[in-house]
């Protein structure tokens, strides 16, 4: 039944009635399904969001019509309803309706104790939240006698407002609802809300619900039950419940709370009243078959009798959370695709890192950039030397920069996190830690001294070297000290959804690996190959940067190429490891990619020290780190570019990924490398460089005597190669996109500098998300869909790909999908997101097909 006064819209849930989480939220439809399931509901009014906001806005309403639904004298409560109950809202006022008139008939039938009770709490609550009096002049002292608390805050409240506690019903309600739709339409709750994903304009609706008083004659109180554990997602009753208590608020004062099962070390409900908990355990059973879901019930219970005032979501973690979704799942509750759509993508790298535990406590001392996820805990390291030296005595240690360079490879190595000054989302050390896994925080605000070995968080308070830190990759935060963490989990319901996930999706995932340990773990991860090595990291070990120095610094071509046959060995035996891990997988290795100078010493001392190693006087040393350097390395002499200068080094490159494939396919299936070309701007590039390799797969071939395939593709980093698609891909077997640099060209951005000001950007509407956290769909993407058409059209059957760290958003991995690629790659850690978020998409597409399927 629907009705209107003075424009109020309310309607009485029952077991059909038109009510819809978008128009009366969350709440008020779990109520009609708990009424559909004839459950003992007290009765139900429900307000839209629309009558919600006309009473925000100050509409003068008659509740008289209301009130007739519950009778004569009636006690009620009002609660909150918004569309998500993530979303939270005004918190819910109880015993609206009692007055002098009511207190003395509740002191006949319940006691003056429990009739005192429920008037003081109503005045107090009443005062503070609708009347927002000084909460002090309405505290609870447990030193005096209910009666004469309820005295002193009618007192007060008379004080305060210059008028006595309004008695009628319809004065107390219409101000709780008015009150409650302010509050909900307030700035400071608004920002809350956004805070949470809600839209600024989210509605709110109200239930008004019959009050089970939960306190009197008889077996009364108040409690909360649940059937599994909130933290495992363990099958297990759980819950609280306190004799002669009212709401949730009361059950968390642990005082007198009873257990809910037999327990050693108390009272419980299912000793003291078996036929009471049977009939709760009956019902949250009830509620999880078929609401679909583990819900926490919350009921009262009045001289013996039984109400259900609410069902939510258990609150859970992750972990409970993946583990409830299979289970309902395995039980036939729900479909597979349902649980996969259960679980958001990226919550599983709680599972896969370290974290803090959540109910430690936390001393932040600086905030940045949560690059990546997972919790550590070491002593302040601000060198690769000092992290190396504290892994060799087995002290776990954190490296702090100002900024990374390619030769702190080694430090990171060493280290179990990184906290870095300057940097972005994309930043050198926030790519190389999420690729290792490490926990790392960037753009940090903090002020590091390198001489003094120093760091001044943003409160002023300074840590030295050696002192112990706790880093949060997940928040973006470093703690003081040392934190309890939970250790990370696979076990087998992550490992039966990502089984389910593997099923339906139909798009790739590889990883981004750069050793053989990045291998291993993203074989670990159930990754589809490789789609991306970058061949410089394997230079920055100490014997090998020492060579490749020497070949940077050769005077004569024989020279340089005495250094190049040294590193020959290196590379092929990094390549057979590499390939014999990944056997039977796609293994996509990029050709040398920066520019020389970053295997260069940038301070005096390290010049000093490669002077020495090489022989040659510091003046010549420093030269030739001059001559090398650039104003815009970025945009210099890198990528193809290296390559067509000194052919040499890639010609190495080649000869070393050949060598390697035969041999690694001397004990396992066939491997076929996949070379590609970095910074191709020009098809001339790819003619050129596919010339050189094709003469040194002949040479290969000729030399051993052995035969295998490889293909030949091309990094799309440049927006005139993503323009110039359909050419590149004459010569190309496939194209793979590097939107980490595709977005600092289209952009004109520097990923590294960018973080200083790119939180104004988006706080104040120039871009809606930082572009290098986010693909930009409408510009760098407009490439991307640029390029595939183009290249497609060429080469119809050319392998498309993107590689750059977007390659594990599941944003990016719906437009992938969207715009025909054939395959995303990103970093080890966030395979298990992507292979996910890619499952997702289908299970969507089913659901939508299917709505009503079970």
């Amino acid at each position: 039944m629907q009705q209107k006064h003075d424009s109020l819209e309310y309607t009485r849930i029952r077991r059909v009635a038109p009510i819809a989480v978008t128009t009366h939220g969350g709440r008020a439809k779990c109520l009609q399904r708990l009424i559909r399931l004839d459950l003992p509901v007290p009765v139900t009014i429900a307000l839209s969001f629309e009558s919600v906001r006309q009473l925000a806005d100050g509409l003068s309403v008659n509740i008289k019509e209301l009130l007739h639904s519950f009778g004569d004298a009636p006690l009620l409560s009002v609660r909150p309803s918004s569309e998500d109950p993530d979303w939270g809202g005004p918190g819910a006022m109880l015993n609206i309706g009692m007055n002098d008139q009511r207190h003395a008939e509740l002191t006949e039938t319940h006691g003056a104790e429990a009739a005192d009770a429920l008037y003081f709490r109503f005045v107090q609550a009443f005062a503070i939240h609708i009347e927002r009096l000084d909460p002090e002049e309405f505290e609870n002292d447990t030193s005096m006698p209910t009666s004469q608390a309820l005295t002193r805050a009618l007192e007060a409240y008379e004080d305060e407002t210059d008028e006595p506690f309004p008695q009628d019903i319809h004065t107390q309600l219409t101000k709780v609802l008015r009150s409650m739709a302010r509050a909900w339409s307030g700035t400071t709750a608004r920002l809350l809300r956004q805070a949470k994903g809600a839209p600024a304009d989210a509605g709110l609706g109200l239930i008004v619900q019959a009050m089970a008083l939960g306190v009197g004659p008889g077996e009364s109180g108040a409690g909360v039950i649940q059937l599994i554990d909130e933290d495992t997602g363990a099958p297990m009753i759980r819950g609280r419940y306190k004799r002669q208590a009212q709401g949730r608020d009361a059950l968390n004062a642990h005082n007198d709370t009873m257990y809910l099962t037999k327990d050693t070390r108390g009272p419980s409900l299912e000793t003291d009243c078996p036929a009471l908990f049977e009939q709760l355990t009956t019902v949250s059973q009830l509620c999880r078959t078929k609401l679909r879901e583990e819900m926490q019930v919350e009921f009262t219970i009045e001289n013996g009798k039984l109400a259900i005032l609410d069902a939510v979501r258990v609150p859970r973690s992750t972990r409970a959370s993946l583990r409830t979704a299979v289970q309902l799942a395995e039980d036939g509750i729900i479909p597979k695709s349902d649980a996969l759509l259960r679980i958001p993508p990226r919550s599983l790298t709680e599972l896969l890192h370290p974290q803090i535990d959540p109910t430690a406590a936390r001393s932040v001392f600086a905030k940045g950039i949560a690059a990546s996820p997972g919790g550590a805990v070491g002593r302040l390291v601000f060198s690769s030397a000092a992290a190396q030296a504290s892994e060799a005595r087995g002290e776990a240690c954190i490296l702090v920069r100002r900024e990374t360079a390619p030769e702190d490879i080694r430090g990171m190595h060493s280290s179990v996190g990184v906290l870095t000054e300057r940097g972005g989302a994309v930043s050198h050390a926030a790519v190389i830690a999420r690729g290792m896994g490490v926990p790392c925080v960037v753009g940090a605000s903090m002020t590091i001294n390198s001489r003094k070995k120093t760091i001044t968080g943003a409160d002023g308070r300074v840590l030295n070297e050696g002192d112990m830190i706790t880093l949060d990759g997940s928040a973006g935060e470093a703690l003081m000290g040392e934190t309890k963490m939970l250790p990370p989990s696979k076990d087998y319901w992550y490992l039966q959804l990502m089984e389910w996930a593997d099923a339906i999706r139909d798009i790739g995932v590889r990883a981004n690996a750069d050793t053989p340990a990045d291998a291993a773990m993203a074989r670990d991860f159930k990754a589809q190959g490789i789609g991306l090595c970058r061949t410089e990291h394997m230079f920055f070990e100490g014997d090998r940067l020492t060579v490749m120095r020497e070949m940077i610094f050769a005077a004569t071509h024989e020279d340089r190429q005495e250094a190049i046959s040294r590193l020959l060995p290196m590379q092929r035996s990094d390549f057979i490891e590499l390939f014999q891990i990944m056997q039977g997988q796609p293994v996509c290795i990029r050709l040398l990619d920066p520019p020389l100078h970053e295997f260069l010493p940038s301070d005096r001392a390290g010049a000093k020290e490669l002077a020495e190693a090489l022989d040659l006087p510091l003046s010549d040393v420093t030269r030739r780190i001059e001559w090398l350097s650039e104003f815009n390395p970025m945009l210099g002499m890198r990528g193809v570019r290296l390559g067509i200068t000194f052919p040499e080094i890639y010609e190495m490159q080649a000869r070393a990924i050949f060598e390697a494939a035969i041999e690694a396919s001397k004990i396992g299936e066939p491997v076929v490398p996949e070379v590609m070309i970095p910074l191709v701007s020009a098809m001339r590039e790819v003619e050129l460089v596919k010339t050189q390799i094709d003469g040194v797969a002949a040479a290969v071939r000729n030399e051993k005597g052995a035969d295998f395939t490889y293909s030949l593709g091309v990094m799309v980093e440049t927006p005139r190669a993503a323009l110039r698609a359909h050419e590149i891909a004459q010569h190309a077997a496939f194209l793979s996109f590097g939107t980490n640099d595709l977005t600092q060209m289209a952009y004109g951005l520097s990923r590294d500098d960018a973080g200083r000001f790119m939180n104004a950007y988006v706080k104040q509407g120039v871009f809606p998300e930082d572009p290098f956290h986010s693909l930009d769909v409408d510009g760098v993407g407009e490439l991307l869909t640029i390029g595939a058409a183009r290249g497609r059209q060429a080469s119809p059957n050319i392998t498309l790909s993107v590689c750059g760290e977007h390659g594990g958003n599941p944003e990016s991995i719906a437009f992938c999908r969207a715009a025909g690629f054939d395959y995303v790659s990103c970093s080890p850690f966030r395979v298990p997101v992507a292979r996910l978020a890619a499952a997702q998409l289908v299970a969507a597409e089913q659901k939508s097909a299917h709505p009503h399927r079970k």
